[in-house]
């Protein structure tokens, strides 16, 4: 049977989350008999107890020690639980047996019975170029997202923006101040760090013409990357990803009000991008996409550089989203965060900011995030933002006072809603 790339994937993801898992397990195991041990030891003290502890820690009882020494009898070594973990995403061998996928979200619904969720999460622009190059022809591609891995692999879906075009050809656009291009060697990071879904429908999809947004389109596919929010001609432009999770299926749609030429706008017999200047031809796509999927994720690209305010068409597009089915509004293009806002149960993100981003990140430009959703069939949503700020080109975690700042600056700026010192985002009562 073939399988696709896409589904290559979400295998590779999967058994990625199992290593992280067992390596949790493990950890927490030791630390377990590490805290009986030491309990032991304080009631044994200055009593015979003593002395069987002490055998046992120097694996003189060869019962207890053979039970945990499984699959190394009489090699003479203690057991390498770090075999099965390896953090490139290599399996390098096992000591524990294989598992089930554990990872699904159960939690009662009004009846009392328990209702399957599915983890949703989400980052800002994704921009690898400039300073952010030099760093990686040092350390490597990988480096970017060490600090996040948990954050963006752990959850069953990651999606984010990418703001420039992936080719080794095309012709430079002329007329705008800002141009970029990458390399197809930068995409098996993104995917290694946990990404399942990227929008292309920005102000630079079409940097090195059609030629360059085609190349990208064919380069992700080769990743096993799915992609929304471009293509040979509107209906593609609009057309969404649908990604299924035990049952559950979310559709996402690209979309952009940022877009420099009206040449680049996809249209019946022309490549380009799916384009909200108004939003018709946005909420016919959404309200499609609702009959064919269980959640519908808008990812549009808008609002005003530098401001963390939205602009007054954001609140009004992004309830005409909702309105059409959209269950989530995830914003981009503004490279600093804006605040939230729920909308008759749903959730609108103005703008996630930059996750990775080519200019030097300073104060508001360098704050970022993953927000994570945990969403039930029916779009209910429960939302989660893990603040984090740009450190040598690392999204990096937040902790402390910190944090705190971060998410009080964002409730300051959110419409009805505040952030919870958790991180975790709800209505004003």
């Amino acid at each position: 049977m073939h399988v696709s790339r896409s589904e290559t994937h979400q295998q590779d993801k999967f058994k990625r989350k199992k290593r992280l898992r067992r390596l949790l397990i493990v950890n927490f195991s030791l630390l377990g008999i590490i805290i009986v041990v030491f309990g032991v030891w304080l009631a044994a003290e200055n009593s015979d107890k003593l002395k069987g502890l002490l055998s046992f820690a120097n694996g003189e009882n060869k019962g207890q020690n053979q039970a945990v020494n499984t699959g190394n009898e009489g090699s003479g070594k203690e057991p390498d639980f770090t075999e099965d973990v390896d953090l490139s995403g290599k399996e390098t061998g096992s000591n524990l047996p294989d598992e089930e996928d554990n990872s699904a979200v159960l939690e009662p619904d009004a009846a009392g019975n328990e209702e399957e969720k599915i983890s949703l999460s989400f980052v800002g622009d994704l921009l690898v170029s400039d300073y952010v190059s030099a760093i990686t022809a040092r350390e490597g591609y990988d480096y970017l997202y060490q600090p996040s891995m948990l954050y963006l692999s752990e959850p069953d879906l990651t999606a984010g923006n990418l703001e420039f075009p992936v080719t080794e050809r095309g012709t430079p656009v002329e007329g705008t101040p800002y141009v970029f291009k990458g390399s197809p060697d930068v995409l098996p990071s993104i995917r290694n760090a946990g990404f399942d879904v990227m929008s292309l429908a920005n102000n630079h999809a079409l940097d090195q013409g059609v030629e360059g947004m085609l190349d990208t389109m064919k380069y992700l596919d080769e990743a096993g990357l799915s992609h929304m929010g471009a293509g040979n001609n509107d209906k593609e432009a609009f057309t969404p990803v649908i990604k299924e999770v035990r049952g559950i299926k979310v559709a996402y749609i690209g979309l952009s009000r940022v877009v420099p030429f009206s040449s680049w706008k996809a249209d019946k017999n022309v490549p380009g991008l799916a384009e909200t200047y108004d939003t018709r031809r946005a909420t016919e796509a959404i309200a499609k996409a609702k009959k064919e999927a269980d959640i519908v994720v808008v990812m549009v690209h808008w609002g005003k550089e530098r401001v963390d305010q939205p602009e007054p068409y954001q609140k009004d597009f992004g309830k005409q989203y909702i309105d059409a089915g959209a269950d989530l509004v995830i914003g981009s293009h503004p490279h600093v965060m804006q605040g939230f806002e729920m909308y008759k149960g749903k959730w609108i993100a103005y703008s996630l900011g930059n996750f990775i981003f080519t200019s030097y990140p300073k104060e508001t430009a360098g704050e970022t995030g993953v927000l994570d959703a945990i969403c039930s069939k029916n779009g209910d949503c429960e939302m989660t933002f893990h603040p984090m700020f740009t450190v040598n080109a690392q999204p990096t975690p937040l902790e402390g006072e910190k944090a705190k700042a971060l998410l009080d600056r964002l409730t300051s700026v959110s419409f009805g809603v505040k952030l919870n010192e958790d991180g975790r985002i709800t209505p004003v009562q």
